[in-house]
């Protein structure tokens, strides 16, 4: 066949010369479980997580960063707040001391340095109106993979 490369074998000794990279362990509450322990009202719709980092520029009045998920993406089975990385507690330089995984979501939606979750009925009052710091940045609230 034309344009096709021959196939390959690659033993272990090629693979290990190769660029590496490795999947960190991540330990956590599933958030599904504080949800439910919260005992949300009826009308709530949304978890939003307020978070330490400042984003605003030097000198500026503080900005701080702001993630949210509908209660669907925050209670799937995926969802946790990890505060261990690699059986050890959560590094700052990771999010410490609780961050959020959603492993269906892109990066964006995993916010670090969480200091206080609320569950809401609304986004549109909070900070920039979109649910969250990025968003009000124009990037896209789902941030689905």
């Amino acid at each position: 066949m034309g344009g096709l490369a021959p196939p390959q074998s690659l033993t272990l000794d090629d693979l290990k010369v190769l660029p590496s990279s490795c999947i960190g362990k991540w330990k956590g509450v599933p958030l599904a479980l504080v949800v439910a322990v919260a005992r949300v009202k009826p009308e709530a719709r949304y978890v939003v997580f307020r978070c330490a980092d400042n984003m605003a520029a030097a000198g500026a009045e503080p900005q701080f960063c702001y993630e949210s998920l509908d209660l669907l993406e925050a209670t799937h089975p995926q969802t946790i707040l990890a505060f261990e990385l690699n059986n050890v507690p959560l590094p700052v330089k990771h999010g410490a001391p609780v961050r959020l995984r959603a492993e269906r979501l892109l990066g964006y939606k995993m916010a670090k340095y969480i200091k206080h979750i609320e569950v809401v009925a609304k986004l549109n009052e909070i900070a920039g109106g979109r649910g969250g710091y990025w968003k009000d940045q124009g990037y896209s609230w789902y941030g689905g993979i």
